[in-house]
């Protein structure tokens, strides 16, 4: 059984903010119970405590359908076209065997189905496959199957904003979300060295039905697919494979379904509880899960913004590309390409992202068509916005204006001049997810793929939103993190989605803290803008120094925060934090910083409350600070370890070569790295210049950044400066 938190606070008795509380998080999804002995492959759902059946006959049924027809102005074409790309990788060359995949079939079972639930899939089962249920004579010698459902997002109500944008889309954006999983996991299978195809409603060789049935994941209902738990629709993906697996069992014909067992309806496993689709209806969906409209808003940052100071910097001065093009050294250049995609996971995630780039729009005005409804609303227009992104499956979706500042000067690849071209850009957040961050180290081997995993579904969502843009009219552009000429940090501080934290490059959100990733869109769609936040991060940052002590190469700030290109920041050494990501060999990358923060909390109803506490009670943010430690937040929980520690090199997925990074918690040691730590900043005057191309080198000047960063303008004489300026 799951057990609840231990930690338990008085909730903070202010009138004002309960009724906000009340009004606002009637929808959030938190859970009662914790989730932290739950093995990942488990999933979600209580599915253990379906009953099953073995002599199960498994016939063709038809999969739900939307309850409304797609209105042609949907997004149901956009999140077809994406389709279409995911199918182009349904199959491939398959690797040589690796010689580190264990032999166990349930073990290989347990880490293919926690892939799939780390991908999102809703329910997941595994089968062996039967010659009556290939559709075609010519298919793989597969001999085993992994199914996974996707369940339907919630609608908006007639008249509600984003509703004909929407409505009767449920089933292209399931079937989407089922080609990316499937096409992921084939590539995953085939990196392992076995053969491997995906399957979806729009590319299928077998009978996707007849393997949900015989999987568990799915029982047939007078000709129809039921799944259990799940109170809207579904679609169905399948990976048919060579790699051997242990198999579950069909549903019983005659057993409960699970809706209203009390255990499942209250998730005493730390299961989503059964109210959770109830409790959807009683929230606009335009405000997504998590109450972010409780949160104070303000009219400028809680960091200086000086934008008159601010110098446009050319792409190629981020450090990653800085890497890439040789400024760092040969060893950084050599391991650049390669840091990310060690893992077989994140390489099936690589064709996805790189392929995606075309479709991320352009920079053409455009004439609006008259489609997508009334547009002169521009507060309607915004709510519509977040609702589609929410729709999609962004976690926190804001709005800002692209201003000039938030451009790059040129790109890396010509030097080409960017000149800004959007007015409006819509923030993002995709969380990386807490289980799985729970039980790593931050540097070890699904560090990247964590990454990878949060920017292609940014990518995706950003890039059907932006399409959808364009359809009605307004140019619009997405900005992925495989190619963007938006700098996202700032454009995340004006949406409202985050605070600057002592992290740096950073910003952390109230609510799952630092352990995101961006993506934006940039468009002429008018909109209302949102406005910054103020949870009071600055002072608990200011006591807090965790991600200092915790980081691997000393690379963030234990001191006061600094001016930096006209931003106020704990600016960290972003060479030796490049350098450690992109070279360390006992892991691929590293998101350390973000896994130690108190900040990053299990979404239940008692980590809720701690983080209530946090931002209205001041006082109570030490011996937060302190308690985060003494329960030892941060200390790998091994249930939650489902991956393979794997490292390809030469093409072949073996045992890592130099072994894996195994940290805890290093408590007491933050003097010491305090006193010994040097940090340098490279501000514009040492970027290479605009103009400046990937097959230039300019070697980072290590011992002028020093002397950048001892010489910094702090925020307070910056303060000063601008009142003496009258400015």
């Amino acid at each position: 059984m799951g057990r609840a938190l231990r930690l338990s606070f008085r909730p903070v008795k202010n009138p004002k903010l309960s009724r906000q509380m009340q009004a606002g998080t009637r929808e959030t999804h938190m859970r009662v119970y914790s989730n932290r002995e739950r093995p990942n492959h488990l999933g979600p759902l209580p599915l253990e405590r379906l009953a099953r059946a073995e002599n199960v006959t498994a016939a063709s049924a038809a999969v739900p359908e939307d309850v409304n027809p797609a209105s042609p102005d949907s997004v149901a074409e956009h999140a077809r076209e994406y389709a279409t790309l995911f199918r182009r990788f349904l199959q491939g060359p398959v690797a040589p065997p690796s010689p580190a995949i264990p032999d166990d079939p349930q073990r290989r079972a347990e880490n293919l189905k926690a892939s799939a639930y780390f991908l999102d899939a809703t329910i997941v089962g595994t089968c062996l496959i039967e010659p009556d249920d290939w559709l075609a004579p010519d298919h793989p010698a597969d001999s085993h199957a992994l199914v996974f459902a996707v369940e339907f997002g919630r609608e908006p109500k007639p008249g509600e904003p984003g509703d004909i944008w929407i409505r009767g889309a449920n089933g292209a954006r399931s079937d989407m979300r089922c080609g990316e999983i499937a096409a992921i996991l084939s590539g995953y299978v085939r990196w392992l060295g076995c053969s491997a195809r995906g399957h979806f409603a729009d590319d299928t060789l077998v009978d996707l039905s007849r393997l949900a049935i015989r999987a568990g994941v799915a029982r047939s209902v007078d000709g129809r697919l039921v799944a259990p738990f799940l109170k809207r629709g579904f679609r169905l993906g399948v990976v048919t494979t060579d790699y051997g697996l242990a198999t579950d069992a069909p549903l019983a014909p005659d057993g409960d379904l699970g809706e209203m067992a009390p255990e499942a309806y209250f998730g005493i496993d730390g299961t989503r509880p059964g109210w959770e689709c109830d409790e959807d209806e009683l929230r606009p969906m335009q405000l997504g899960r998590y109450p972010m409209e409780t949160i104070k808003r303000v009219d400028v940052p809680t960091t200086l913004v000086i934008r008159q100071e601010i110098r446009r910097v050319a792409k190629r001065g981020d450090f990653f590309k800085r890497a890439e093009a040789g400024d760092l050294g040969e060893k950084p250049k050599q391991e650049k390409k390669r840091f990310p995609m060690k893992h077989p996971l994140a390489l099936g995630m690589q064709p996805l992202i790189q392929n995606m780039v075309p479709l991320q729009g352009g920079r053409e005005k455009l004439q609006p068509t008259g489609r997508g409804g009334d547009l002169f609303d521009i507060g309607r227009n915004a709510d519509a916005i977040k609702a589609l992104g929410y729709f999609l499956g962004a976690d926190f979706v804001g709005v800002c204006r692209a201003e000039p500042w938030m451009y790059y000067a040129t790109d890396e690849v010509e030097g080409r001049p960017i000149e800004a071209y959007h007015e409006y850009a819509v923030v993002m957040l995709i969380d990386q997810g807490y289980e799985t961050m729970e039980g790593a180290s931050g540097d070890d081997w699904i560090s990247a793929s964590q990454s990878m995993r949060a920017y292609l579904r940014g990518a995706e969502i950003a890039g059907v939103m932006a399409a959808h843009c364009r359809k009605l009219g307004y140019s619009a552009r997405s900005h992925s993190n495989a190619h963007s000429e938006v700098i996202h940090n700032p454009a995340i501080l004006m949406a409202g989605l985050g605070e600057v934290s002592r992290i740096g490059d950073t910003l952390l959100n109230p609510f799952i803290g630092p352990r995101s990733k961006s993506i934006v869109f940039t468009t002429d769609l008018p909109m209302a803008v949102d406005r910054p936040i103020d949870f009071g991060l600055q002072d608990f940052c200011n006591q807090c120094r965790k991600c200092a002590r915790e980081c691997p190469c000393n690379a963030i700030s234990f001191g006061p925060k600094v001016m930096f290109n006209g931003y106020e920041i704990w600016k960290a050494d972003v060479e030796k934090c490049t350098k450690y990501r992109v070279t360390q060999m006992k892991g691929s990358a590293c998101g350390r910083c973000m896994k130690m923060c108190p900040w990053n909390r299990e979404d239940t109803v008692e980590a809720r409350r701690l983080a209530d506490l946090s931002i209205n009670v001041p006082t109570s943010r030490p011996a937060i600070i302190a308690m985060d430690d003494k329960l030892q937040n941060g200390k790998r929980n091994l249930i939650k370890r489902w991956w393979f520690d794997l490292e390809v090199v030469n093409g072949v997925a073996g045992k890592p070569v130099a072994g894996t990074n195994e940290r805890d918690i290093s408590l007491g040691r933050d003097d010491k790295l305090a006193a010994a730590q040097k940090l340098a900043m490279f501000p514009p005057g040492l970027q290479p210049p605009p103009g400046t191309t990937l097959d230039q080198v300019v070697p980072a000047d290590r011992l002028a950044g020093i002397e950048e960063y001892r010489r910094a303008e702090s925020p307070d004489a910056a303060r000063a400066r601008l009142k003496q300026n009258g400015v």
